[in-house]
């Protein structure tokens, strides 16, 4: 019974600090779409990160998850949602798996939900974890995020997780019209951008949004595995 009681009692406090961080770190810097505010309240941070971080999971900043990747800062990942706008009807790409934290705040928003991650270790926690979240509009691929997955294509969103050195033309080309490609631009282990490229009849559009720093888009259509090394936001 004490046992039980004190997770109900970590529960409710972890419940309690995501509910600030959405208040002070989301809604605070001016994200304030009904259904992302929505998702970031729902899904468990702290689960998302290694155990010995969950005292962290809901800090204003990204941690490390072991690997040389890290799972971003909230702000980013309700911006990057935010900008993406997916809604029940989309199917959605998310390049870079990682923990699977922007992926369930995705899965939290669109009818499907397609991620890829290159390493193994962590492909299969992310499955494994969303999989036991009960997320199970998410499939999960192991393979090269930069050429997304053409099989699956268009999508009406693609959201990638790891700064490229420009918008990837495989996934350019997976984009279905009136869609948007989320992405962080710039120089591996540098300064970067936040980058929208949408699809219209006319064309593509490219918009930028704020400065970021990401781990690099590792693939064939991204950097060198020896780009991989630098400083991570």
């Amino acid at each position: 019974m004490v046992a039980g009681g004190s997770q109900m009692t970590l529960e409710h406090t972890q419940t309690e600090r995501r509910h600030q961080m959405v208040a002070e770190q989301i809604e605070g810097r001016g994200i304030h779409d009904p259904d992302v505010l929505a998702a970031l309240r729902v899904v468990p941070r702290h689960l998302f990160v290694p155990a010995g971080l969950a005292d962290r999971a809901y800090d204003d900043g990204a941690l490390a998850i072991g690997y040389g990747q890290t799972i971003s800062q909230p702000f980013i990942v309700a911006l990057m949602t935010e900008l993406a706008d997916v809604n029940v009807r989309s199917r959605v790409l998310e390049v870079g798996s990682g923990s699977g934290y922007q992926t369930a705040v995705l899965a939290e928003l669109a009818g499907e939900v397609y991620t890829i991650e290159r390493r193994r270790e962590l492909e299969e926690g992310a499955r494994e974890l969303l999989a036991r979240l009960g997320y199970h509009n998410v499939t999960t691929v192991l393979g090269d995020g930069s050429l997304g997955l053409s099989e699956q294509a268009p999508f009406d969103a693609i959201v990638v997780t790891a700064a490229a050195p420009a918008p990837p033309p495989p996934l350019l080309a997976q984009l279905a019209e009136g869609s948007r490609l989320v992405v962080p631009i710039g120089p591996a282990g540098g300064d970067q951008v936040l980058t929208v490229v949408s699809r219209a009849p006319e064309g593509l559009r490219e918009v930028e949004s704020i400065p970021c720093r990401f781990v690099p888009l590792v693939g064939a259509s991204g950097f060198d595995e020896a780009d991989e090394t630098g400083p991570r936001w």
